[in-house]
């Protein structure tokens, strides 16, 4: 039975799929180029997820993508002001988009519960500081590392690789003291694939789901979506929401999106589905 941990609360997810709205405290995000930048703006923005009914608020300060250097003083300025204002108005749990573990560290006591990071642990104390704060983490898949180019990224196996990967860093979360429901694994589409890898892993989906943790899906608005039906960013709400109900179906149980009320729409009805009990027709 999946489950996942969010602070005191063991949340089932048999069924249920939790909705993880997405919080950019960057200049220079893909999708909002820094619309939630300022404080203000970010605090308004998060009244309006956690009203479309968010379960999670992901905030970060670094975007994945290359871009001008962002150090660890800069992204704490940016990440725990953010965390605790958020914390401080709204009884919703928060995760911390963040590679370093200081950044971890700091965000855990101003109130984040969740550690989400697309490194894949490559920060030697992350792990070990999400366990002094018992935080849950998401452990995503990326060939190279954050902030690094990757035009033409290359596997033996991609699916396989992927989940190696992904089941390695899982296996070495427990080996720091982490509970499998504490743990949550990502394909992390775009980071290091190309638009066809992206949509395979996708389409895939099963080779993690039928892992013990909890997968998230991340797909929201990105490149590959794009790419394949030549979008742009403004016009992937339909086919973002559309990933969003083929990753549930096929297991998915975070999904990590900017469009909260349309996913939670989505999540809720494939719940019921997954809930009807078999009829039998006479």
């Amino acid at each position: 039975m999946p489950r996942f941990r969010l602070g005191d609360v063991v949340a089932d997810l048999t069924s249920r799929t939790l909705v993880m709205g997405i919080l950019n405290r960057t200049p220079d995000s893909f999708y909002d180029a820094g619309e939630t930048f300022a404080l203000d703006a970010l605090v308004k923005r998060a009244g309006v997820l956690v009203e479309q009914g968010a379960d999670i608020l992901d905030i970060g300060g670094v975007k994945a993508g290359p871009g001008p250097e962002v150090g660890e003083a800069e992204e704490l300025d940016r990440v725990i002001p953010s965390i605790e204002a958020v914390h401080a108005r709204f009884d919703v749990p928060i995760s911390c988009d963040t590679w370093r573990a200081s950044v971890l560290d700091a965000a855990c006591a101003a109130g984040a519960v969740v550690g989400n990071d697309i490194s894949g642990f490559a920060d030697p104390d992350y792990l070990p500081i999400a366990a002094k704060h018992q935080a849950s983490v998401v452990a995503t898949h990326i060939r190279l590392a954050p902030r690094v180019p990757d035009p033409e990224p290359s596997y033996d196996d991609l699916v396989g690789d992927v989940r190696a990967f992904l089941l390695e860093r899982a296996h070495r979360a427990e080996a720091a003291g982490l509970a499998v429901e504490q743990i949550a694994i990502d394909a992390g589409l775009d980071l290091g694939k190309t638009p066809a890898m992206s949509a395979v892993l996708l389409r895939e989906t099963d080779a993690l789901t039928d892992l013990e943790y909890t997968v998230l899906l991340s797909a929201s608005n990105k490149r590959f979506l794009g790419e394949m039906l030549d979008l742009d960013i403004g016009d992937r709400r339909e086919v973002s929401l559309a990933a969003v109900a083929y990753g549930v179906g096929h297991g998915c149980r975070i999904v990590r999106v900017h469009d909260v009320q349309g996913s939670v729409h989505v999540c809720r009805v494939m719940q019921a589905i997954l809930e009807q009990h078999q009829v039998v027709v006479p």
